[in-house]
């Protein structure tokens, strides 16, 4: 109970899920990246606005409270499970330009996109890895 007290304060629950979805968007993003010369390949992806509204949803709904789950509610793209999973459901994005081969690929945008998901799980580890530090700097001082 007490550990659960400790994880669910604070930052610690949204940076975990911060870092799952930019894990999970990064598969999706370089699954794009991987078939970018297969014919009629079309880019996927899914919305981090979607997820960013999930999650300040959820953070409303635990209010001015510090401590608890969050539980965010699951949109038609990203689906939040037991245990803080996250499934993503990525959509054909329709911005690329379409080819002869009836590929879409727009490296460009592909590469923005990894790189800004990319930049988003840096921030959230490095913040959660620094709380986590300090969980672990205060509990050596007790013990």
């Amino acid at each position: 109970m007490f550990i659960d007290q400790i994880t669910n304060s604070g930052a610690i629950g949204t940076l975990e899920l911060m870092v799952q979805f930019a894990a999970s968007r990064q598969e999706v993003l370089a699954h794009n990246i991987a078939n970018i010369s297969t014919p009629g390949f079309r880019n996927r992806d899914v919305s981090v606005a979607d997820f960013q509204a999930a999650l300040g949803e959820a953070l409303e709904r635990r209010g001015g409270a510090r401590e608890g789950a969050l539980n965010p509610k699951s949109t038609e793209e990203v689906e939040f499970g037991p245990g803080g999973r996250i499934t993503l459901h990525p959509r054909t994005s329709s911005g690329g330009i379409l080819f002869h081969d009836h590929n879409d690929r727009d490296l460009e945008r592909m590469m923005q996109g990894l790189a800004e998901n990319t930049a988003m799980h840096r921030v959230a580890s490095d913040l959660l890895r620094s709380r986590y530090d300090i969980i672990r700097a205060a509990t050596r001082e007790v013990a």
